[in-house]
């Protein structure tokens, strides 16, 4: 598991040349998301997986929401990044059902301030599994944040049930560059260990 979880890095030099084919890719991220776990098994995980154009229309609505609020100024590096998530093969856009959540807060009224934050402990989950899963067959990705910019237009644009709350999207592709070397903060800063 652990050589796996080395080869996750963020790529963002994405291209269109997958390694597999998309219904591998589709199949793939759907069973990622399936074995990953949820508090209480709620099973609270969604995803809307786009490739090609659905996958452009996903970047071009993110564009769109950005240049209405970032300076004319600053647009054009702005631009050039979404530029690049779109140069991907794909995006996948991740989800959390709060009809589960707000179930399971009806039922352990005793968690029920608890139950949001575990559910975002299972998005988590979820993408590093997606994001470990593709670069175990030479898919990079990386994780991005345009929401809550883009939920009205992507809702409308893909017909998302109005319970489904976007927490990520990950762009994905072929490897068009090397990934630079990872450094770690001191193990002494992050661990303590008691016997």
């Amino acid at each position: 598991m652990l050589d796996k979880l080395k080869k996750r890095r963020t790529q963002y030099a994405l291209g269109k040349n997958l390694p597999i084919s998309e219904t591998q890719v589709d199949a793939l991220i759907r069973e990622a998301i399936r074995l990953s776990p949820s508090s209480f098994n709620s099973q609270s995980s969604r995803a809307v997986i786009l490739f090609g154009r659905e996958s452009d229309k996903f970047w071009s609505i993110a564009k769109e929401a950005l240049q209405a609020i970032v300076p004319a100024a600053d647009f054009a590096a702005t631009a050039k990044k979404i530029d690049g998530f779109a140069s991907g093969a794909g995006t996948v856009l991740f989800y959390e059902d709060q009809e589960p959540v707000k179930a399971l807060q009806a039922n352990f009224p005793l968690y029920a301030h608890n139950f949001p934050i575990w559910s975002e402990h299972s998005t988590g989950m979820a993408q590093l599994a997606v994001w470990t899963a593709l670069a175990d067959v030479g898919i990079g990705a990386s994780l991005q944040h345009y929401h809550p910019l883009v939920d009205a237009e992507v809702a409308k644009t893909w017909n998302i049930p109005a319970s489904w709350k976007l927490t990520a999207q990950m762009p994905f592709g072929s490897n068009e560059a090397p990934f630079g070397e990872k450094t770690f903060i001191d193990d002494e800063v992050r661990f303590r260990t008691h016997r």
